[in-house]
């Protein structure tokens, strides 16, 4: 037999049902709410910190994600089988891209502490992990390229010529001299 209501709202045995709903969404609303917050104060926190290095960050990972995805569509192109074990290494390999971008931050941080110590103003942070970061988009721009010419897509020829060279570059505003045994350079 059906629940009836009568006149008076506070009768009706649905009530307190269609209450709980609503209260619940309410909630969940507000959950929302704080996640989208925490998630956009985070990224907030993370782009004020790290200043010039923000940017060249972000584009490795998007990058990060274009190789994965054309990695994975070019895999069968190449003959290869997709599995959770392969994709699980690539996944690998880009969080240790960033483990090497921090690792140049901490270089970075390093330099500017002695340089610091001794009186030396440094004009630049995070110079290090900005060349390795770059160096590194470069690498994934070069990935890209081939996953997209092994799907079959022609690729123009001057592309990937500079995109080496940019690579090269890279490796050239950052080139250290060859120190031997004795402490010579041979560079």
């Amino acid at each position: 037999m059906p629940e009836k209501c009568t006149n008076n709202p506070r009768d009706c045995p649905i009530l307190p049902r269609i209450e709980a709903k609503i209260k619940r969404k309410v909630h969940n609303t507000e959950n929302i709410k704080t996640v989208k917050l925490a998630i956009t104060g985070f990224f907030a926190l993370l782009s004020s910190w790290p200043g010039m290095l923000v940017a060249p960050m972000y584009i490795l990972v998007l990058l990060n994600m274009a190789d994965y995805a054309t990695g994975f569509v070019a895999a069968p192109y190449r003959g290869e089988k997709r599995s959770s074990e392969v994709g699980f290494r690539g996944i690998a390999k880009k969080c240790c891209m960033w483990l090497l971008v921090a690792l140049g931050g901490v270089l970075d941080w390093l330099v500017t502490y002695a340089m610091e110590t001794v009186g030396i103003q440094l004009p630049f942070h995070f110079l290090v992990a900005a060349l390795v970061a770059i160096w590194l988009i470069c690498n994934e721009i070069v990935s890209i390229l081939e996953n997209i010419g092994d799907i079959g897509v022609e690729l123009p020829p001057f592309f990937m010529r500079l995109v080496c060279w940019l690579k090269m570059a890279a490796e050239d505003k950052a080139a250290v001299p060859d120190w031997n045994k004795e402490g010579r350079n041979d560079g």
